[in-house]
């Protein structure tokens, strides 16, 4: 230990010292798995876990999966000591020390937040073997996402075909469950950076690094086509640029990079105009800097993210609770 503070002098290269045993210099997401199991084992708030150790697993690979989407910021798959610094993440675990509840810890080890994103997991893995495919995916948030964008998802431009969660190879055109946590937190915050880099490689289809109107207008008629089936009044494409340009101010006239997106603060409007539909009506319904954002109780803004995963929780336990009071009128009336 005392050649470890000798030689690194911070916080960030310690811990990526002991927790690799010095065996490495960055972050794998397997080196994190004793850590986060410690926390099942230990946290108060997770006292109801100790029993369900078939939800350990799964609570483990979905809090590495949230730690490498928000530190990760390279893509590598390995987090730097650089971007440890960078990020919230060993304040987050100083929070675990003296914070019983362990929702209240929303970066990373939320136990709703991990709720929510399991749930939503296994209502599309119908075989339970920890992969969906494309059609799994298409049943998403009822059909939400264009087919188009669901065949950029599962083309290689953000998966790795690494191993699943149980450790079995990836199948071809499968996504795993860490590949699906990256989906649903880009999918309902788009704003995080993270999210603006995951949908940027989608809709870039060439590579170059830019957004050409032929990529706009690949996706958006694919939008079109979804309105005029289902007897929505369109916007035309050259109006709908228009307002895309209008709003990203990009640098380079007629093509989008993905620093032009960073920049803007209506990135989920730009991204969902393209290839959800659902959210892009949404967005149409109402005015975007008429909403008042919503903040916690320190009196911090939530996340888009924090958002949803407070209302899907919501939902999920109320519907939990209307399906056991179904079941107790249906012992009633056999008694």
């Amino acid at each position: 230990m005392c050649r470890l503070v000798s030689v690194y002098h911070d916080q960030a290269s310690k811990f990526v010292r002991i927790v690799t045993r010095e065996l490495r210099t960055s972050l794998l997401p397997e080196d994190l798995i004793p850590l986060v199991q410690d926390v099942v084992e230990t946290h108060p708030g997770l006292t109801f876990l100790k029993e369900a150790t078939e939800f350990h697993s799964r609570y483990v690979h979905t809090v590495i999966a949230r730690i490498f989407y928000c530190v990760n910021r390279s893509w590598s798959g390995k987090i730097s000591p650089a971007e440890l610094r960078r990020s919230n993440l060993l304040s987050a675990i100083g929070v675990l020390e003296h914070e019983e509840d362990i929702n209240q810890v929303t970066a990373y080890f939320s136990y709703e937040h991990f709720y929510v994103i399991y749930c939503k997991f296994w209502e599309l893995d119908r075989d339970h073997d920890l992969f969906i495919d494309k059609m799994d995916l298409t049943r998403h948030n009822d059909h939400a996402l264009s087919t188009r964008m669901i065949e950029r998802i599962f083309s290689g431009a953000v998966t790795r075909g690494v191993k699943s969660a149980n450790g079995v190879q990836q199948p071809e055109d499968k996504m795993s469950y860490t590949e699906f946590v990256w989906f649903l937190l880009s999918e309902e915050d788009k704003n995080h950076p993270t999210a603006v880099e995951y949908w940027f490689r989608c809709m870039d289809l060439d590579g170059d690094g830019y957004l050409s109107m032929y990529e706009l207008e690949y996706f958006y008629e694919e939008q079109l086509h979804r309105m005029e089936a289902i007897g929505i009044e369109t916007l035309p494409f050259e109006d709908c640029l228009c307002q895309m340009l209008d709003m990203i101010h990009p640098g380079i006239p007629g093509k989008i990079s993905l620093s032009d997106l960073k920049k803007c603060k209506m990135t989920s409007i730009f991204f969902d105009t393209f290839f959800n539909l659902e959210k892009y009506l949404d967005h149409e319904q109402r005015d975007p800097f008429a909403s008042a954002r919503d903040h916690d109780a320190d009196g911090h803004e939530l996340s888009d993210w924090d958002r949803f995963a407070a209302e899907e929780y919501e939902l999920l336990v109320a519907e939990e609770s209307g399906n056991e009071q179904n079941d107790q009128l249906l012992c009633d009336d056999e008694m």
